[in-house]
C-alpha cells in the first residue's frame, strides 16, 4: 500500500519512526497525522485512513516482523538519504548545463530535461565531431534495425547496438515530448500507420535527433516541424 509512495518524504518519515505496524497501531492517528502534515499537508489523511483500513484486516502475524522493526527504519533512512544527495547533485548538474553555452538552445526542444540535456551535451557536444545528423543517431543505437525470420519480416526495432546512455537520453526526451501538440502529432500518425508504441516513439527519437543535430551545429532554437514531413 505504501510500495508507489515510498520515496515520498511524509512515507520515509512515518517509516523512520515507525518499523512495524504494531507500532504503527499503538501510535495511533492523531500522532500519525501530526508527524505527516508538515511532508505531506495536503495529502497526510488520505495514506492514515489507508494505512488504518489495511490494519483492521490484517489477520496474519508475518513472521519477522519484529526484526522488522528494527530494520525498516534504518533502510528508510538510508533511503532518504540517497535522495537528499539525488537532489543536490541534479541541483549541481543544472548548474553545470545552464552555464554551458549551448544550454538554451538544447532546453528549448520539448522534452529535453536536466539529466537528458547534460546526456546529451557530454556524448554529443555542438555536433560538430559527427559529419551529418545520422552519424549521431547511428551512434546512439536509434538508426533502426529490421527483423526477419525466414520469409517473415517483422518490423524495425531499435538497434541492439550503441551509446546506451545516449540511446536513453534521446528515447527519454522523445517519450517526455508526446506533450508537446507538434510531436504528439507526429507520435499519432506512426501509430495510425501501424507502429507500436516502440516503433512510434523510435521514429520520434530518430526524427528529433536530426532537429537537434541542426540546432546544436547551427545555435538555433527549436522550431516545430510538420507533423506531415518524414
Amino acid at each position: 500500500m505504501l510500495g508507489p509512495r515510498l520515496q515520498h518524504p511524509a512515507v520515509l518519515t512515518l517509516l523512520e519512526r515507525f518499523g512495524s505496524p504494531a507500532q504503527i497501531r499503538k501510535a495511533g492517528r492523531p500522532p500519525l497525522l501530526t508527524l505527516l502534515r508538515p511532508k505531506a499537508p495536503r495529502m497526510a489523511e488520505r495514506p492514515v485512513e489507508e494505512i488504518f483500513a489495511a490494519l483492521d484486516e490484517q489477520t496474519v502475524t508475518v513472521p519477522g516482523t519484529e526484526a522488522a522493526a528494527l530494520i525498516v527504519p534504518s533502510l528508510a533512512g538510508s533511503l532518504t538519504a540517497v535522495l537528499d544527495q539525488r537532489k543536490l547533485l541534479a541541483g549541481w548538474i543544472e548548474g553545470l548545463l545552464e552555464a554551458h553555452p549551448l544550454s538554451k538552445v538544447l532546453r528549448s526542444m520539448p522534452g529535453v530535461g536536466v539529466r537528458t540535456g547534460a546526456h546529451i551535451l557530454i556524448e554529443v557536444g555542438d555536433g560538430s565531431t559527427f559529419p551529418t545528423a545520422g552519424h549521431p543517431a547511428a551512434s546512439a543505437g536509434l538508426a533502426p534495425a529490421t527483423r526477419s525470420s525466414g520469409s517473415s519480416i517483422r518490423g524495425e526495432q531499435p538497434s541492439r547496438r550503441g551509446n546506451k546512455q545516449l540511446e536513453r537520453a534521446f528515447f527519454l526526451s522523445a517519450f517526455a515530448a508526446l506533450a508537446d501538440p507538434a510531436s504528439r502529432t507526429y507520435y499519432d500518425k506512426k501509430i495510425v500507420q501501424g507502429e507500436h508504441h516502440t516503433q512510434a516513439l523510435l521514429c520520434l527519437a530518430r526524427r528529433r535527433t536530426d532537429v537537434l543535430f541542426a540546432m546544436l551545429r547551427d545555435g538555433t532554437f527549436y522550431e516545430p516541424r510538420p507533423a506531415s514531413a518524414g
